[in-house]
């Protein structure tokens, strides 16, 4: 079949689209910015289109002579994310319905029963309904949380349980989930497109196991080897302040782990499992919560984790002015250029360029950035707990701490684009090349100020550049073998 796939450069899609291409089917990737796969495995085996699913006319295009559409998006990074995902919703159905596709298939949340709902569940109930209602077959597949290496839910749990070994939780953590393994959510999304034509209708779906909250770190703990945890539930806890508290201690943003915690709220268990009936259940069975943990954290020790949930930036995030041509905004651009000459060869600096951040750090005052990372999380940023995918290799478009990587030329180039909270746009810019005694080193920092607060910033900020810029510099080349 052709298959097209929205969401490809988030979680699940990136690991949805090679599964597809394993089955045989044809993949077309709808994507904001076809830059962002330039890296990835299977990029020169599927067609890559640039659009938007709130723009009805690139929707209308790549939608045209597609069998199936996978639908994979969300806004979540929005305050209005509900009014979006909706009218993203609808502009997909429609012209999934004017050109003929034969089969939605949608991945949406369990919705407890009773009334007020999370925005978070309510939205996704809504955007499932259009669906259905598009008079295009659908499939909406309703999972509850999702354990997998890179997965928000599952970085949300294993950071809280690793960094904190007694907590004052609230009572939603004594709440019932149904959480379930991502490759068990992979083979329903794949084999969706399996389903007789007359099926029109939601699946809940979940794996073996029903916990609170509460079990699931404690379980995590046994699995991590880690010591028992104290958990004391206390009522006073608001969605809104435990998301701020996820903020501080997991690499999850409160801007998301907001509507998840709203969703824990409620109760989320799959109240069917009709789903049996019409497909066959993965290999081996559904994986138990145990079992899925012990995977995802193998993946991570092995640095085998495919996608992550920041691999997706949030709508609308600058990607220009490009630092290599910022003067078309008329106002001041502010540049901090070093340069430096290395014995060690051209590759040998260049490892060292991509294996930058995360475990790795900054090679530079490792308390400023620290410090930085903390003052941003203090204001809803995302800090410096985001990390990297693979201690070794970086892929265009993927996050790297509070970074976005913006281009990469695997041997020569890595672009930043700063996610961190400043008065302004700033970039990092860190390449190597050739000479005949070995290599030279140029790094380049532009940071494009908004209003007299973005100046004030620069040169506030500008004192420190000598001991972090320069000892970055300096720290890299020691770090290369000559």
């Amino acid at each position: 079949m052709r298959c097209l796939v929205t969401g490809a450069t988030g979680y699940l899609g990136g690991r949805l689209v090679p599964l597809l291409l394993a089955e045989g089917h044809e993949v077309r990737c709808l994507v904001r910015d076809p830059g962002k796969l330039r890296d990835v495995p299977w990029a020169d085996r599927v067609e890559v289109v640039r659009g938007d699913v709130l723009d009805e006319t690139s929707v209308r295009a790549a939608t045209a002579g597609v069998d199936v559409v996978h639908y994979l998006v969300h806004s979540l990074h929005q305050k209005d994310f509900a009014a979006i995902d909706q009218r993203a919703a609808r502009t997909v159905a429609d012209c999934a319905r004017d050109n003929g596709v034969r089969r939605l298939v949608y991945l949406g949340g369990i919705t407890p029963a009773g009334d007020g709902l999370s925005d978070h569940l309510a939205s996704r109930a809504e955007v499932g309904e259009i669906f259905l209602r598009s008079g295009v077959p659908t499939v909406v597949l309703r999972a509850a949380v999702v354990i997998g290496s890179g997965s928000a839910s599952f970085e949300m749990l294993r950071y809280l349980t690793e960094r904190l070994p007694a907590m004052v939780t609230p009572k939603w953590v004594r709440n019932r989930v149904q959480p379930i393994a991502v490759r068990d959510v992979l083979h329903y999304l794949v084999h969706a497109l399996d389903l007789p034509p007359d099926v029109n209708r939601a699946f809940d779906i979940g794996g073996p196991d029903v916990l609170t909250y509460v079990e699931m770190m404690r379980r995590y703990a046994r699995i991590a080897g880690l010591p028992k945890r104290v958990i004391v539930p206390v009522p006073v806890l608001s969605p809104r302040l435990s998301s701020h508290w996820i903020n501080w201690v997991t690499p999850v943003p409160a801007s998301i782990a907001r509507p998840l915690v709203d969703s824990l709220v409620h109760e989320v268990v799959r109240t069917e499992h009709d789903i049996d009936a019409h497909l066959p259940p993965p290999p081996g069975g559904l994986t138990g919560y145990e079992q899925a943990v012990e995977l995802a954290l193998a993946k991570i020790r092995n640095g085998e984790v495919e996608t992550r949930w920041s691999n997706a930036s949030p709508a609308g995030a600058p990607s220009e002015p490009l630092p290599s041509d910022p003067d078309w905004s008329g106002g001041s651009v502010y540049t901090d250029v070093r340069e430096q000459r290395s014995g060690a060869s051209r590759q040998a600096v260049w490892r060292v360029i991509e294996g930058i951040g995360g475990e790795n750090g900054w090679y530079s005052f490792p308390l400023a950035w620290a410090v930085r990372g903390w003052l941003d999380r203090a204001v809803g940023g995302v800090g410096l707990r985001r990390g990297r995918r693979d201690p070794r290799v970086l892929h265009t478009g993927e996050a790297l701490d509070w970074w976005r990587v913006e281009e990469i030329h695997h041997g020569s180039l890595l672009r930043l684009r700063a996610e961190m909270k400043v008065p302004g746009q700033a970039w990092l810019e860190l390449s190597v090349a050739d000479t005949s005694e070995g290599s030279v080193y140029r790094q380049r920092a532009v940071f494009i100020p908004r209003g007299l607060l973005g100046h004030l910033y620069w040169w506030a900020v500008w004192p420190f550049h000598g001991v972090v810029f320069g000892g970055m510099a300096r720290n890299i080349l020691k770090a290369a073998p000559e």
